[in-house]
C-alpha cells in the first residue's frame, strides 16, 4: 500500500481538539473557532453570523459543529446563509473536525465553524 501525505496548500487542518480548545495547524485556540480560506479566528458563535456571510464567494460548504451533540442551529442564521448561497451542514464538532479535514485534502471549498466541547462533555 502506498500512502502520501496530504497537503493543506495555505489552509490548515484540525489536529485535535477537546474540553474548551481546539488544536488547527499546531497551534492551539481556545473556545468557539472559524476555519476559512482566508485564515483561522476565533468565533463569536451564532451571534456572528457577519464573518460566515464574508465567506459566501469562496466557499460552497459550511459545517457548522455543535459541540458534543447535535444540535438545532437558530433559523435565521441558517437562513441567511442559505440566502448568500453557502450550503449548511450541521453535526457535532468532532464530526464537523473530521469532515472538514477530508474534505480539505480533496481541495473543496470548505469552511467551519467550530463550538468546543465543554468539560462535561468529554
Amino acid at each position: 500500500m502506498r500512502l502520501n501525505e496530504v497537503q493543506y496548500d495555505d489552509s490548515k487542518p484540525v489536529d485535535g481538539y477537546g474540553p474548551g480548545f481546539f488544536r488547527i495547524g499546531g497551534v492551539v485556540i481556545e473556545g468557539a473557532v472559524l476555519l476559512l480560506p482566508s485564515g483561522v479566528s476565533p468565533w463569536d458563535g451564532y451571534d456572528a453570523p457577519h464573518p460566515l456571510l464574508a465567506a459566501g464567494d469562496k466557499i460552497d460548504v459550511l459545517l457548522i459543529g455543535t459541540g458534543a451533540e447535535i444540535t438545532h442551529i437558530p433559523d435565521a442564521l441558517r437562513h441567511a446563509l442559505e440566502a448568500a448561497g453557502i450550503g449548511v451542514e450541521v453535526m457535532s464538532s468532532p464530526s464537523a473536525c473530521r469532515t472538514y479535514n477530508v474534505l480539505l485534502a480533496e481541495g473543496r471549498r470548505i469552511g467551519a465553524a467550530l463550538l468546543p466541547l465543554s468539560d462535561s462533555e468529554t
